[in-house]
């Protein structure tokens, strides 16, 4: 276990946790109510701030429910909160809803299913991420004249081995 140092900075926050004993990542909460149009990416609030060991990093992934039941996505899956960050904790979702007149009056929650297009109402206190904390190993980098020689090359590039 490795000791992590959360700051709460606004009334009402939810520590993040975890919902099972063998759960990878904690459900971090948002901190406020916020809505989030067709087409619109925004920073909802956490209400934390963190102090990560050095040589660590928490990552910020999606919550598989929110990605399969509705058109939000985390904008920078997974996000990165490196050790030396001390700000307040922001998670930034898009919601992949086309705009249009009708879709934007529409508002949906998480709690709705069908992932129906429209405006969605973050409430607060809700789960909207997970955080996961892992090691980061420092790369040393040595300039060669060709990578080709080093290890196997298993040829190709995107999308090279086919789909079957």
């Amino acid at each position: 276990m490795i000791d992590v140092f959360v700051e709460i900075i606004r009334e009402g926050v939810k520590l993040p946790a975890y919902a099972n004993p063998y759960d990878a990542g904690m459900d971090v909460c948002a901190a406020e109510d916020v809505v989030i149009k067709p087409g619109e990416t925004v920073i909802i609030p956490t209400g934390l701030k963190f102090a990560i060991p050095e040589g660590y990093e928490i990552q910020v992934r999606p919550r598989s429910g929110i990605s399969y039941k509705t058109p939000l996505r985390l904008s920078n899956s997974p996000g990165t909160i490196d050790a030396g960050y001390r700000n307040e904790l922001g998670i930034l979702m898009t919601n992949t809803s086309p705009e249009g007149t009708e879709l934007d009056s529409r508002l949906f929650t998480c709690e709705d299913k069908g992932n129906n297009k429209g405006s969605y109402h973050i409430k607060k206190g809700e789960r909207i991420a997970q955080l996961v904390l892992a090691e980061v190993p420092r790369m040393n980098l040595k300039v060669v004249p060709s990578v080709l020689e080093i290890g196997t090359n298993r040829g190709g590039g995107f999308g090279s081995t086919g789909i079957k």
